[in-house]
């Protein structure tokens, strides 16, 4: 029953990811984009990652996700045309480029699935015995290190993303006059 549940979130969480690449309305896209983080934040309570399930909610869905639903509801009809991806564009990328890009992509990552089956850090640390049950709290020193050593990484990170949203509201801004 769990093996069923866990694909079908994979599955789901696939299948949206390919939409959200290829859908043309950036709003929809968005929107399917939320389902895709709500499904890894699901893969990781299987991984029995609780905490970093809660974090996938908490920063992707709650942060990441809104800063882009504001971004684009602050952006403009008008520069979203121009940034807009034509055929005479350096930037623009023909499909086929993308779905050969994609398919190396894949070949890369089976090639050593073999070795994404069971690696070889998951082999040694079973024989250290050094092993994660379901029972274990490791929030308490997780909490420790972000308050301590990464401290000024978790604050830089905010200052970022609240520089994002600034930079957002000035592009979108009707009078031009700054």
């Amino acid at each position: 029953m769990e093996a069923a549940i866990f694909y079908l979130i994979s599955a789901t969480v696939i299948i949206s990811a390919l939409i959200v690449v290829s859908l043309e309305n950036i709003a929809r896209a968005l929107f399917l984009f939320f389902v895709v983080l709500l499904g890894v934040a699901a893969l990781y309570v299987f991984a029995l990652a609780d905490f970093v399930a809660i974090i996938q909610i908490m920063v992707y869905v709650g942060g990441v996700l809104i800063l882009m639903l504001f971004a684009f509801m602050l952006s403009s009809k008008e520069l979203l045309k121009s940034i807009e991806a034509k055929e005479d564009r350096f930037i623009s990328v023909p499909k086929w480029s993308a779905v050969l890009m994609c398919s190396l992509l894949l070949a890369i990552l089976l090639s050593n699935a073999r070795e994404l089956l069971i690696p070889t850090w998951v082999i040694e640390s079973i024989k250290s015995k050094q092993v994660l049950s379901s029972t274990d709290n490791t929030i308490e020193n997780i909490g420790y290190q972000f308050m301590t050593r990464y401290v000024f990484q978790f604050e830089f990170i905010s200052i970022f993303l609240l520089a994002a949203l600034i930079g957002a509201t000035h592009i979108a801004r009707k009078d031009k006059t700054l």
